[in-house]
């Protein structure tokens, strides 16, 4: 019960309940902003364990501020933000919250999907300026989807439940994976592809990959060159996936007709191109804000920070080989 744990974040219940009943000392940070960098470093030294965000860097130099920390807790499916080939050397335990925003993150990228095909967002806009005088025949004419093409880049869990998310649509499935999809191309006659083809044939793209060497960028100038003029692009992943300085190019230029967001390359900074444009849809990261998601995860992290306190094995680690040593 001795432990001493910081958590960077007020997290929904029970994520903190749980960590206080487990723990002596726990300290939660309540401010409704990313921590400072000098914040962060000064409240994590001589802590037991952190839970932490995907907003917090957990490099080399946090971990030698926290020196004796057993485990970083990632509140997050991703762990782009934390070195773990560092953790690992040192003997920090790592873990993150998969599984649990599946669904949520599917219904923001066809909420996504849907805002920026037919305008919603724009129109809604120009109706609250007080610019809407009656129905025209050429006002805010969007895309379509019945029998249209969606292409996905990344077909995992989160990949896989927007694919079948189409079938209302009858849909025609592309994707691009490492490795094969057999329940979409069973359930919906998916189709996998190269990149480029993808990108060539889709009249929706939809980005689902993890974020790493290989795929930061992985949508620059060159691939929205290759899309249709009248194709939208989507993007529930990680933001440094896109060039956002070549998105907001093509679409200022109409290369491509539109584009909806929920992460950003300097989150939370937004390329200032993209505020100016009226055919991308901008969200602040939310695709796992349904009050249920965020519980779980925020459950899911506290039971993780626990089990590697008390010497067990957290459900959801992901340097294993950490527990070999």
């Amino acid at each position: 019960m001795g432990f001493n744990v910081y958590v960077t974040s007020v997290i929904p219940e029970p994520g903190i309940p749980i960590v206080k009943a487990a723990c002596e000392k726990v300290e939660v940070y309540t401010k409704d902003q990313a921590h400072p960098r000098k914040c962060f470093l000064s409240k994590i030294k001589g802590r037991d364990g952190v839970l932490c965000l995907l907003t917090d860097a957990i490099d080399a130099e946090a971990m030698d501020t926290a020196k004796g920390c057993k485990v970083f807790a990632n509140m997050a499916v991703g762990f782009n933000n934390i070195d773990v080939k560092e953790a690992t050397k040192r003997g920090i335990i790592i873990t993150n919250t998969p599984g649990v925003l599946t669904d949520a993150t599917a219904d923001m990228a066809w909420a996504l999907i849907m805002s920026t095909v037919r305008r919603i967002p724009e129109s809604e806009r120009f109706l609250r300026a007080g610019k809407f005088h009656g129905w025209r025949p050429m006002m805010y004419l969007g895309g379509d989807l019945v029998g249209r093409t969606l292409g996905i880049v990344g077909a995992g869990r989160i990949g896989t439940a927007v694919a079948l998310r189409s079938m209302g649509w009858g849909m025609r499935i592309l994707y691009t994976d490492m490795n094969q999809n057999k329940e979409i191309e069973q359930k919906l006659g998916a189709r996998k592809v190269d990149l480029p083809t993808l990108l060539k044939e889709s009249d929706v793209v939809t980005l689902h990959t993890v974020l790493d060497a290989s795929t930061r960028h992985l949508i620059g100038e060159k691939e929205l060159g290759i899309m249709k003029k009248s194709a939208y692009l989507i993007n529930t992943s990680r933001g440094p996936v896109i060039d956002e300085a070549a998105l907001a190019k093509a679409l200022k230029e109409k290369v491509i007709a539109g584009a909806g967001l929920d992460v950003y390359e300097e989150e939370p900074k937004v390329q200032k191109g993209l505020l100016k444009l009226e055919n991308v849809v901008l969200a602040p990261h939310i695709a796992s804000a349904t009050i249920a998601t965020r519980s779980k995860m925020a459950t899911m992290a506290a039971n993780n920070l626990v089990a590697a306190l008390r010497g067990q094995r957290p459900e959801n680690i992901v340097n294993p080989e950490v527990l070999a040593k």
